[in-house]
């Protein structure tokens, strides 16, 4: 009698379980303890990306000859702001996906162009070959950003 009571309880609990207003609370749930897991990481990604950032700042400023010199190229140091300021837009993405839970394809795009846009500024010919592909990349995006943003202002008026 016990066995058949605990297998029409556990019938009745996957029944439940099952209806689409159950399982999308689930599916929510588990959305939402990812995207905190995420914006954890992405703390400890940016402020690892920033000393990082500091550490060589001050290593080339006031521990190599010449003091007030740098040894690396101004490019890669450029190329590292722009690491933190990305990593900084990736939290944007997250904690705005945790505040209305959808994808702001806005800010998306714009962290997209931002990463293209720190490629460009340390781009090496010698070493990264054509600038066709990020070109096509720039153009790409900037017209996707276009499209969204005019279309965000009409769905706001």
């Amino acid at each position: 009698m016990r066995l058949r009571q605990q297998v029409t309880n556990l019938f009745r609990f996957l029944t439940l379980a099952c209806k689409d207003e159950s399982f999308l609370k689930a599916i929510r749930t588990v959305e939402n303890v990812v995207s905190k897991i995420m914006a954890i990481a992405l703390v400890f990604v940016i402020f690892g990306a920033l000393f990082d950032l500091l550490r060589i700042l001050t290593f080339d400023l006031f521990f190599t000859d010449p003091r007030g010199a740098f040894s690396i190229p101004l490019l890669k140091i450029f190329g590292m702001f722009l690491n933190v300021l990305i990593a900084l837009e990736l939290m944007e993405n997250v904690t705005a996906y945790l505040r209305h839970h959808t994808i702001q394809l806005e800010l998306v795009i714009i962290t997209a162009l931002t990463a293209v846009a720190r490629k460009v500024i340390i781009f090496d010919s010698k070493a990264d070959g054509d600038l066709t592909g990020l070109a096509i990349a720039v153009l790409s995006l900037s017209i996707s950003y276009w499209i969204v943003r005019n279309q965000n202002k009409i769905h706001k008026h």
